[in-house]
């Protein structure tokens, strides 16, 4: 909205003024949200959380388009849209910096939870001076639910770092140093030894609510999770019978399924769960647009679009 640009600041207008043309051109229009809106190769519109209804007109227009970007990783805002014409491809947007920006996230958390930081502030605010035993990375068991782009960066970073890292993928997939399970059969023996449990899998029919608690029974006792996908994957209740019962020992929330998370929401003065307000990874104009523009040169030039979305599997 014309609002929102009018408090763009004059550092937002010193850096796009510094971009190539056609990447100013693509972010013209981005509303504060960085990346929440939906281009065509034709047109763009503004944010789809905050104007959905001039959303809809902008997708009814493209019915004469060849496809439309997605300003953002995940697509589910876009997939069954009754003004986004089946035909028409979505493509994902594929950042650097977003892949940066993730890992860093959640290497900052995973190691929080390995070196016990809750328990050392814990610690400092009754003054005690107190050495814990500590776990070497090599015995610290990371599982990582979903390997795509995002996933697969944490997990080759983990690993980096010495951690017995794992994955869980829908389909059957192979990775360096990285313990492979995939599909419903292979879910609890994935579960059964992951100490930190980090989800980064797509929202989809078939993930929607999976971090429930049948998932949390699944997990060692003590257990901890990292949610930076979607606030749809987690079942908020379950979540907070889980930690108040002991089974998880703590949770590191980005997403939710209703954002901003309400102030009266118990999450917040849980003293085991850690809340951000969905800033894990953000996707920066320098790095996004010129992906964005790539694609847009490719569809003219007639070649194959990259990171087209299959909307059978819904990602």
């Amino acid at each position: 909205p014309a609002a929102e640009h009018q408090r763009e600041t004059a550092g937002d207008q010193r850096q796009r003024r510094r971009l190539p043309p056609c990447t100013a051109r693509a972010f013209a229009v981005r509303s504060p949200v960085l990346f929440s809106t939906v281009a065509s190769f034709r047109h763009i519109a503004n944010d789809v959380r905050g104007a959905p209804f001039r959303l809809a007109r902008t997708l009814a227009s493209t019915r004469l388009a060849s496809g439309a970007l997605a300003l953002w990783h995940g697509v589910e805002h876009l997939l069954g849209h009754p003004g986004l014409p089946p035909a028409v491809p979505i493509v994902r947007l594929v950042d650097p910096a977003l892949r940066v920006g993730m890992v860093e996230y959640v290497l900052l958390r995973v190691l929080h939870y390995h070196r016990r930081m809750e328990e050392y502030a814990a610690q400092q605010r009754r003054h005690q001076w107190r050495e814990m035993t500590q776990t070497p990375p090599h015995e610290r068991r990371v599982g990582i639910m979903g390997l795509g782009e995002l996933g697969g960066a944490v997990a080759e970073a983990l690993v980096g770092l010495g951690f017995d890292v794992a994955g869980w993928t829908r389909t059957r997939r192979a990775m360096a140093h990285v313990a492979c399970f995939h599909g419903p059969d292979q879910l609890h023996r994935f579960l059964g030894r992951s100490d930190i449990l980090v989800c980064l899998l797509p929202l989809t029919a078939a993930t929607e609510n999976i971090l429930n608690a049948e998932l949390f029974a699944t997990l060692p006792k003590g257990a901890c999770i990292i949610n930076v996908a979607r606030g749809g994957h987690l079942v908020d209740n379950d979540l907070i019978e889980a930690l108040d019962g002991e089974q998880l020992d703590g949770a590191t929330l980005d997403v939710f399924r209703t954002e901003p998370l309400a102030p009266d929401h118990s999450f917040w003065s849980h003293g085991k769960i850690t809340v951000t307000p969905h800033i894990s990874a953000w996707s920066l104009p320098e790095s996004g647009a010129r992906a964005v523009c790539d694609n847009i040169r490719r569809h003219l030039a007639g070649e194959e679009l990259l990171h087209v979305v299959d909307r059978a599997r819904e990602y």
